[in-house]
Protein backbone atom coordinates (compact mmCIF):
# COMPACT_ATOMS: atom_id res chain seq x y z
CA UNK A 1 0.00 0.00 0.00
CA UNK A 2 1.02 3.43 -1.03
CA UNK A 3 1.47 5.70 2.22
CA UNK A 4 2.49 8.97 2.28
CA UNK A 5 6.51 9.78 4.34
CA UNK A 6 5.95 11.17 7.48
CA UNK A 7 6.15 10.46 11.36
CA UNK A 8 7.94 6.92 11.03
CA UNK A 9 7.88 6.93 7.00
CA UNK A 10 4.46 6.22 7.16
CA UNK A 11 1.22 9.10 7.61
CA UNK A 12 -1.61 8.34 9.73
CA UNK A 13 -3.83 6.14 7.49
CA UNK A 14 -7.52 7.51 6.66
CA UNK A 15 -10.82 5.88 6.37
CA UNK A 16 -9.83 6.17 2.47
CA UNK A 17 -7.17 3.83 3.05
CA UNK A 18 -9.29 1.56 5.57
CA UNK A 19 -11.81 1.26 2.30
CA UNK A 20 -9.51 0.49 -0.08
CA UNK A 21 -7.93 -2.00 1.54
CA UNK A 22 -10.86 -3.71 3.02
CA UNK A 23 -12.79 -3.40 -1.15
CA UNK A 24 -15.50 -1.31 0.60
CA UNK A 25 -16.90 1.87 0.51
CA UNK A 26 -16.18 4.89 2.70
CA UNK A 27 -19.53 4.90 3.28
CA UNK A 28 -19.49 1.22 4.68
CA UNK A 29 -16.45 2.24 6.89
CA UNK A 30 -18.39 5.08 8.68
CA UNK A 31 -21.51 2.58 8.99
CA UNK A 32 -18.61 -0.28 10.83
CA UNK A 33 -17.12 2.75 12.97
CA UNK A 34 -20.65 4.15 13.88
CA UNK A 35 -22.48 0.81 14.09
CA UNK A 36 -25.48 3.09 13.25
CA UNK A 37 -26.44 0.80 10.00
CA UNK A 38 -26.90 -2.69 9.59
CA UNK A 39 -23.77 -3.95 8.13
CA UNK A 40 -23.27 -7.88 6.86
CA UNK A 41 -20.96 -10.19 9.30
CA UNK A 42 -18.56 -10.63 6.44
CA UNK A 43 -17.96 -6.86 5.83
CA UNK A 44 -18.05 -5.55 9.11
CA UNK A 45 -15.25 -8.08 9.78
CA UNK A 46 -13.19 -7.47 6.84
CA UNK A 47 -13.41 -3.62 7.92
CA UNK A 48 -12.10 -4.12 10.82
CA UNK A 49 -9.86 -6.31 10.11
CA UNK A 50 -7.89 -3.20 7.64
CA UNK A 51 -8.57 -0.80 10.64
CA UNK A 52 -6.24 -3.59 12.90
CA UNK A 53 -3.48 -3.96 9.92
CA UNK A 54 -3.72 -0.08 9.47
CA UNK A 55 -3.37 1.29 12.88
CA UNK A 56 -6.20 3.06 12.30
CA UNK A 57 -7.65 4.64 15.31
CA UNK A 58 -11.23 4.96 16.19
CA UNK A 59 -12.78 6.60 18.92
CA UNK A 60 -14.91 10.02 19.82
CA UNK A 61 -11.50 11.72 20.95
CA UNK A 62 -9.57 10.29 17.83
CA UNK A 63 -12.48 11.70 15.27
CA UNK A 64 -12.81 15.18 17.16
CA UNK A 65 -8.65 16.14 17.07
CA UNK A 66 -9.32 15.09 13.72
CA UNK A 67 -12.04 17.80 13.22
CA UNK A 68 -14.51 15.13 12.23
CA UNK A 69 -16.66 16.68 15.19
CA UNK A 70 -16.78 19.56 16.27
CA UNK A 71 -18.14 18.77 19.65
CA UNK A 72 -14.52 20.10 21.61
CA UNK A 73 -14.45 21.58 25.32
CA UNK A 74 -11.55 23.98 25.94
CA UNK A 75 -9.87 25.03 29.18
CA UNK A 76 -7.03 27.40 29.47
CA UNK A 77 -5.05 27.06 32.85
CA UNK A 78 -2.02 28.85 34.26
CA UNK A 79 -0.12 25.74 34.84
CA UNK A 80 -1.50 21.69 35.20
CA UNK A 81 0.41 20.90 38.01
CA UNK A 82 -1.06 23.50 40.63
CA UNK A 83 -4.06 21.39 42.22
CA UNK A 84 -6.09 24.43 41.91
CA UNK A 85 -6.29 24.58 38.26
CA UNK A 86 -6.03 20.59 38.40
CA UNK A 87 -9.49 20.26 40.26
CA UNK A 88 -11.44 22.79 37.96
CA UNK A 89 -9.75 20.93 35.07
CA UNK A 90 -10.78 17.64 35.92
CA UNK A 91 -14.49 18.94 36.69
CA UNK A 92 -14.66 20.28 32.86
CA UNK A 93 -13.26 17.35 31.42
CA UNK A 94 -16.14 15.12 33.34
CA UNK A 95 -18.60 17.33 32.62
CA UNK A 96 -17.87 17.77 29.08
CA UNK A 97 -17.16 13.59 28.85
CA UNK A 98 -20.35 13.46 30.15
CA UNK A 99 -21.77 15.50 26.98
CA UNK A 100 -19.32 13.07 24.86
CA UNK A 101 -17.62 16.35 23.91
CA UNK A 102 -13.56 16.04 24.25
CA UNK A 103 -11.79 18.70 26.42
CA UNK A 104 -8.68 20.12 25.17
CA UNK A 105 -6.74 21.59 28.16
CA UNK A 106 -3.85 24.62 27.37
CA UNK A 107 -1.31 25.85 29.81
CA UNK A 108 -0.63 29.67 29.57
CA UNK A 109 2.19 28.98 31.84
CA UNK A 110 1.53 32.76 33.29
CA UNK A 111 1.46 34.32 29.52
CA UNK A 112 -1.37 36.39 28.41
CA UNK A 113 -1.19 36.40 25.03
CA UNK A 114 -0.44 32.61 24.83
CA UNK A 115 -3.86 32.87 26.52
CA UNK A 116 -5.25 34.63 23.48
CA UNK A 117 -3.69 32.57 21.40
CA UNK A 118 -5.30 29.77 23.04
CA UNK A 119 -8.42 31.12 22.82
CA UNK A 120 -8.06 31.84 18.86
CA UNK A 121 -6.89 28.45 18.57
CA UNK A 122 -9.98 27.14 20.21
CA UNK A 123 -12.15 29.39 18.11
CA UNK A 124 -10.48 28.06 14.77
CA UNK A 125 -11.67 24.80 16.05
CA UNK A 126 -15.07 25.30 16.20
CA UNK A 127 -15.18 24.38 20.54
CA UNK A 128 -18.41 24.64 21.83
CA UNK A 129 -17.41 26.43 24.82
CA UNK A 130 -13.59 28.03 26.15
CA UNK A 131 -13.20 27.74 29.62
CA UNK A 132 -10.51 30.66 30.67
CA UNK A 133 -9.53 29.64 34.52
CA UNK A 134 -7.98 31.72 37.49
CA UNK A 135 -7.74 35.01 38.31
CA UNK A 136 -6.52 38.57 35.79
CA UNK A 137 -4.56 41.30 36.51
CA UNK A 138 -6.57 44.48 35.14
CA UNK A 139 -4.41 45.77 31.84
CA UNK A 140 -7.00 47.93 29.65
CA UNK A 141 -4.72 46.29 26.40
CA UNK A 142 -5.43 42.64 27.58
CA UNK A 143 -8.99 43.16 28.64
CA UNK A 144 -9.99 44.84 25.21
CA UNK A 145 -8.41 41.56 23.39
CA UNK A 146 -10.58 38.72 25.53
CA UNK A 147 -13.91 40.90 24.84
CA UNK A 148 -12.96 40.82 20.90
CA UNK A 149 -12.53 37.27 21.23
CA UNK A 150 -15.16 36.63 23.17
CA UNK A 151 -17.72 38.61 21.01
CA UNK A 152 -16.15 36.16 18.07
CA UNK A 153 -16.55 33.22 19.72
CA UNK A 154 -20.34 34.38 20.69
CA UNK A 155 -20.93 35.14 17.24
CA UNK A 156 -20.07 31.85 16.14
CA UNK A 157 -22.31 30.54 18.97
CA UNK A 158 -19.46 29.65 21.61
CA UNK A 159 -19.56 30.58 24.51
CA UNK A 160 -16.15 32.12 26.31
CA UNK A 161 -16.56 31.48 30.23
CA UNK A 162 -14.42 33.17 32.90
CA UNK A 163 -13.88 30.83 35.94
CA UNK A 164 -13.23 32.53 38.83
CA UNK A 165 -12.33 35.70 36.92
CA UNK A 166 -14.33 39.12 37.04
CA UNK A 167 -16.44 39.76 34.05
CA UNK A 168 -15.06 42.14 31.11
CA UNK A 169 -17.79 44.55 31.77
CA UNK A 170 -21.58 45.48 30.57
CA UNK A 171 -21.92 44.21 27.26
CA UNK A 172 -19.54 41.16 28.14
CA UNK A 173 -21.00 38.38 25.94
CA UNK A 174 -19.23 35.71 28.45
CA UNK A 175 -20.24 33.66 31.09
CA UNK A 176 -18.70 32.95 34.39
CA UNK A 177 -18.42 30.93 37.10
CA UNK A 178 -17.03 32.36 40.61
CA UNK A 179 -16.69 31.73 44.08
CA UNK A 180 -16.71 33.55 47.37
CA UNK A 181 -13.59 34.55 47.24
CA UNK A 182 -13.85 37.86 49.49
CA UNK A 183 -16.03 36.36 51.80
CA UNK A 184 -13.97 33.30 52.44
CA UNK A 185 -10.88 35.65 53.22
CA UNK A 186 -13.05 37.49 55.66
CA UNK A 187 -14.37 34.55 57.36
CA UNK A 188 -11.02 33.28 57.74
CA UNK A 189 -9.54 36.41 58.92
CA UNK A 190 -12.57 36.66 61.40
CA UNK A 191 -11.96 33.02 62.73
CA UNK A 192 -8.24 34.34 63.68
CA UNK A 193 -9.44 37.28 65.40
CA UNK A 194 -12.28 35.57 67.62
CA UNK A 195 -9.21 32.98 68.45
CA UNK A 196 -7.74 35.90 69.66
CA UNK A 197 -4.78 37.09 67.19
CA UNK A 198 -4.67 40.41 66.03
CA UNK A 199 -1.07 40.62 64.55
CA UNK A 200 -2.23 38.68 61.21
CA UNK A 201 0.38 38.40 58.67
CA UNK A 202 -1.06 38.02 55.17
CA UNK A 203 1.52 36.02 52.60
CA UNK A 204 1.42 35.32 49.10
CA UNK A 205 -0.92 36.35 46.03
CA UNK A 206 0.53 38.12 43.42
CA UNK A 207 -0.19 42.08 43.47
CA UNK A 208 -2.76 43.10 40.93
CA UNK A 209 -4.19 39.63 40.40
CA UNK A 210 -8.02 39.74 40.94
CA UNK A 211 -7.74 36.58 42.84
CA UNK A 212 -5.00 38.83 45.61
CA UNK A 213 -7.24 41.67 45.70
CA UNK A 214 -10.53 39.91 46.98
CA UNK A 215 -8.66 37.88 48.99
CA UNK A 216 -6.79 40.89 51.08
CA UNK A 217 -10.36 42.97 50.71
CA UNK A 218 -12.08 40.14 52.59
CA UNK A 219 -8.92 40.07 55.19
CA UNK A 220 -9.20 44.08 55.57
CA UNK A 221 -12.95 44.36 56.04
CA UNK A 222 -12.49 41.23 58.99
CA UNK A 223 -9.82 43.81 61.04
CA UNK A 224 -11.84 46.68 60.21
CA UNK A 225 -15.53 45.23 61.18
CA UNK A 226 -13.51 43.54 64.53
CA UNK A 227 -11.59 47.12 65.79
CA UNK A 228 -7.84 45.75 64.36
CA UNK A 229 -5.54 48.24 63.30
CA UNK A 230 -4.05 47.66 59.66
CA UNK A 231 -0.44 47.29 59.64
CA UNK A 232 1.03 47.98 55.93
CA UNK A 233 3.64 45.85 56.91
CA UNK A 234 2.08 42.26 57.84
CA UNK A 235 0.92 42.39 54.05
CA UNK A 236 3.17 40.67 51.83
CA UNK A 237 2.20 39.60 48.50
CA UNK A 238 4.15 37.20 46.40
CA UNK A 239 3.69 34.29 44.16
CA UNK A 240 1.28 31.61 44.92
CA UNK A 241 4.13 29.06 45.40
CA UNK A 242 5.50 27.04 48.00
CA UNK A 243 9.22 28.19 47.45
CA UNK A 244 7.66 31.82 48.01
CA UNK A 245 5.84 31.26 51.16
CA UNK A 246 8.95 29.60 52.47
CA UNK A 247 11.53 31.59 51.51
CA UNK A 248 9.74 35.24 52.04
CA UNK A 249 8.45 33.32 56.15
CA UNK A 250 12.59 32.92 57.05
CA UNK A 251 13.13 36.55 55.89
CA UNK A 252 10.44 37.74 58.24
CA UNK A 253 11.38 35.62 60.90
CA UNK A 254 15.18 36.57 60.93
CA UNK A 255 13.78 39.93 60.70
CA UNK A 256 11.59 39.86 63.90
CA UNK A 257 8.30 40.76 62.35
CA UNK A 258 5.62 40.92 65.21
CA UNK A 259 2.70 38.75 64.34
CA UNK A 260 0.90 35.72 65.82
CA UNK A 261 -1.11 34.17 63.42
CA UNK A 262 -0.69 33.61 58.97
CA UNK A 263 -3.22 33.69 56.74
CA UNK A 264 -1.37 32.16 53.57
CA UNK A 265 -2.89 33.71 50.32
CA UNK A 266 -3.35 29.83 49.04
CA UNK A 267 -2.57 26.09 50.95
CA UNK A 268 0.94 26.01 48.93
CA UNK A 269 2.51 29.04 50.45
CA UNK A 270 1.44 27.98 53.70
CA UNK A 271 3.28 24.69 52.95
CA UNK A 272 6.37 26.23 52.70
CA UNK A 273 5.55 28.88 55.58
CA UNK A 274 5.16 26.19 57.41
CA UNK A 275 8.45 24.38 56.44
CA UNK A 276 10.50 27.70 57.42
CA UNK A 277 8.78 27.91 60.51
CA UNK A 278 9.88 24.35 61.29
CA UNK A 279 13.17 25.41 60.77
CA UNK A 280 13.45 28.32 62.60
CA UNK A 281 12.32 25.64 65.69
CA UNK A 282 8.69 27.26 65.68
CA UNK A 283 5.70 24.93 66.62
CA UNK A 284 2.03 25.66 65.03
CA UNK A 285 0.23 26.54 66.46
CA UNK A 286 1.82 26.93 69.76
CA UNK A 287 3.80 29.43 68.62
CA UNK A 288 2.53 30.57 65.54
CA UNK A 289 -0.98 29.93 64.51
CA UNK A 290 -1.17 29.48 60.02
CA UNK A 291 -4.08 29.42 57.74
CA UNK A 292 -4.85 28.54 53.69
CA UNK A 293 -6.76 29.14 51.40
CA UNK A 294 -8.53 26.74 48.65
CA UNK A 295 -8.37 23.14 50.42
CA UNK A 296 -6.23 21.48 48.37
CA UNK A 297 -5.12 17.67 49.48
CA UNK A 298 -1.61 19.59 50.99
CA UNK A 299 -3.94 21.04 53.66
CA UNK A 300 -5.18 17.77 54.87
CA UNK A 301 -1.17 16.17 54.55
CA UNK A 302 0.48 19.11 56.75
CA UNK A 303 1.21 18.25 60.37
CA UNK A 304 -0.92 19.36 62.12
CA UNK A 305 -3.61 19.79 59.61
CA UNK A 306 -4.49 23.12 57.80
CA UNK A 307 -7.17 25.06 58.97
CA UNK A 308 -8.37 26.60 55.35
CA UNK A 309 -10.91 27.86 53.20
CA UNK A 310 -12.69 25.10 50.92
CA UNK A 311 -13.06 26.19 47.07
CA UNK A 312 -15.61 23.86 45.14
CA UNK A 313 -12.91 23.15 42.75
CA UNK A 314 -14.40 20.43 40.79
CA UNK A 315 -17.76 21.79 40.93
CA UNK A 316 -17.04 24.83 39.38
CA UNK A 317 -15.33 23.28 36.26
CA UNK A 318 -18.51 21.24 36.06
CA UNK A 319 -20.62 24.24 36.33
CA UNK A 320 -18.56 26.13 33.45
CA UNK A 321 -19.12 23.80 31.24
CA UNK A 322 -22.70 23.92 32.08
CA UNK A 323 -23.48 27.31 31.99
CA UNK A 324 -21.84 27.33 29.05
CA UNK A 325 -23.42 25.12 26.96
CA UNK A 326 -27.26 24.96 28.91
CA UNK A 327 -27.55 28.26 30.79
CA UNK A 328 -26.63 26.11 33.89
CA UNK A 329 -28.53 23.53 35.83
CA UNK A 330 -32.34 24.06 34.64
CA UNK A 331 -33.87 22.61 37.95
CA UNK A 332 -31.75 24.47 40.01
CA UNK A 333 -33.14 26.72 43.24
CA UNK A 334 -31.66 29.66 41.68
CA UNK A 335 -32.85 32.61 40.18
CA UNK A 336 -32.80 32.61 36.12
CA UNK A 337 -29.08 32.75 35.27
CA UNK A 338 -27.79 35.99 33.90
CA UNK A 339 -24.43 34.76 32.52
CA UNK A 340 -22.99 34.52 36.20
CA UNK A 341 -22.85 31.58 38.39
CA UNK A 342 -21.78 32.08 41.73
CA UNK A 343 -20.64 29.02 44.50
CA UNK A 344 -20.26 29.61 47.94
CA UNK A 345 -17.16 28.65 50.44
CA UNK A 346 -16.86 28.27 54.27
CA UNK A 347 -13.96 27.76 56.31
CA UNK A 348 -12.94 23.82 57.10
CA UNK A 349 -11.65 24.15 60.70
CA UNK A 350 -8.76 21.58 61.51
CA UNK A 351 -5.42 21.91 63.86
CA UNK A 352 -3.30 24.47 62.95
CA UNK A 353 -5.05 27.76 64.81
CA UNK A 354 -4.86 27.87 68.65
CA UNK A 355 -4.95 31.26 70.81
CA UNK A 356 -1.53 33.71 70.50
CA UNK A 357 0.31 32.38 73.68
CA UNK A 358 0.91 34.94 76.07
CA UNK A 359 5.14 34.73 75.74
CA UNK A 360 5.12 34.26 72.22
CA UNK A 361 5.95 37.59 70.30
CA UNK A 362 8.43 37.98 67.23
CA UNK A 363 8.33 41.65 67.47
CA UNK A 364 12.01 43.48 67.28
CA UNK A 365 14.23 43.21 70.53
CA UNK A 366 10.96 41.29 72.59
CA UNK A 367 11.04 38.10 73.78
CA UNK A 368 12.41 34.70 72.04
CA UNK A 369 10.09 32.11 70.98
CA UNK A 370 8.24 30.48 73.96
CA UNK A 371 9.41 26.43 74.46
CA UNK A 372 7.84 24.10 76.69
Amino acid sequence: MNMAAGTGGQRRATVVDVARHAGVSTATVSRVMNRNYPVATATRERVEAAMRELGYVVNAHARALAGVSGRTVGIIVNDVVDPFYAYIARGVEREASAGDRLCLVCCTQGDPQRELAFIELMHERRADAVVLVGGSFADRAYQSELARRAHELDAGGAKLVLCGRPSLGENDPTVGVEYDNEGGAFALTDHLIAQGHERILYLGGPVGLSTTIDRIAGHRRALELRGVERDPELEQPGAFSRSFGYRRMTELLREGLDFTAVFAANDIVAAGAAQAMEEAGLRIPQDISLVGYDDIPVAQELRPRLTTVRVPLEEMGRQAVRVALNGGDEDDWRAPTTGRLRLGTHIVVRDSVAPPHPTRRTARGSAAPHHS
